[in-house]
């Protein structure tokens, strides 16, 4: 890195350090129950600050510790932002799904807590992930080379005490990981998985024909074509799901809830 590069990465930092900072210095004061996610659409970026409030300061303390131990300095053990576990709280709350499919799993930062969501809420969720586990990238993305991410996995399982996930080492459009998506009827999805337009429109075609009436599917990467306006600490998403996700038809997915660059849509029934 250059100096230059240097400088304006500690800077990023410090303006991102301070405004977080400056959230957490009072709570939330808005309901984040059913009635009031419809305000995530209309004021995306609004209710995305008040997520982050909300982590702060009234988020459950493991919940908290969760996202702390995957955002550790210097651990790379995941991606994300602090809302989205805000969101997965909420999602958890409302729907108490059955099982959760996870496609593009990484470290296992979602599923984790999709586990200790489940056992925070006493819910008997079976959850699956699908994933190369592998560095393999995409045009947006790269990932470091020297890791063994299915074990890492499921070490960062055992650190909490979770039980093991159900997963599979594929790419979402290999035969056998569509033949898994389509082997049931799903509660929640994440699509997490590659970036590319034509990949993630695969993984919607084949999730959204296998999910329950009711059901929703996250997808991630997805606030371009939105009114949300990240704060310097977050990200508005990628061109290729940020496309799929204005090509949903409204006729068969309402968008309920929008977390930054994760927009949620449930199937209608």
């Amino acid at each position: 890195m250059s100096i230059g590069g240097f400088f304006r990465a500690y800077w990023h930092r410090f303006r991102a350090n301070r405004l977080k900072r400056r959230l957490s210095l009072k709570p939330s004061t808005r309901s984040f129950d059913r009635s009031d996610w419809e305000g995530s659409i209309k004021d995306p970026t609004g209710f995305y600050l008040e997520c982050v409030r909300y982590f702060c300061n009234q988020l459950p303390p493991a919940i908290r510790e969760h996202r702390q131990y995957f955002n550790a300095p210097g651990r790379g053990r995941g991606f994300g932002e602090d809302a989205f576990h805000v969101m997965w709280f909420l999602l958890f709350k409302e729907f108490k799904p059955v099982n959760l499919l996870e496609i593009g799993v990484f470290r296992g930062q979602t599923i984790s807590l999709a586990a200790l969501l489940a056992q925070t809420y006493g819910l008997s969720c079976e959850i699956h992930g699908i994933s190369p586990f592998s560095p393999a990238a995409d045009s947006v993305s790269n990932y470091p080379q020297n890791i063994d991410y299915y074990r890492d996995t499921l070490l960062n399982f055992d650190h909490f005490g979770l039980p093991h996930p159900k997963l599979l080492r594929a790419f979402s459009t290999d035969p056998e990981a569509v033949a898994l998506i389509k082997s049931r009827n799903w509660d929640l999805v994440y699509i997490d998985g590659s970036h590319e337009y034509d990949v993630a429109r695969r993984d919607w075609e084949a999730c959204s024909a296998s999910l329950n009436p009711g059901g929703c599917i996250v997808l991630d990467d997805a606030g371009l074509n939105t009114s949300f306006v990240p704060p310097v600490f977050a990200t508005g998403g990628h061109p290729g799901p940020s496309r799929l996700a204005r090509e949903i038809d409204p006729r068969q997915f309402a968008e309920i809830l929008q977390v930054g660059h994760n927009r949620v849509f449930q199937k209608k029934t």
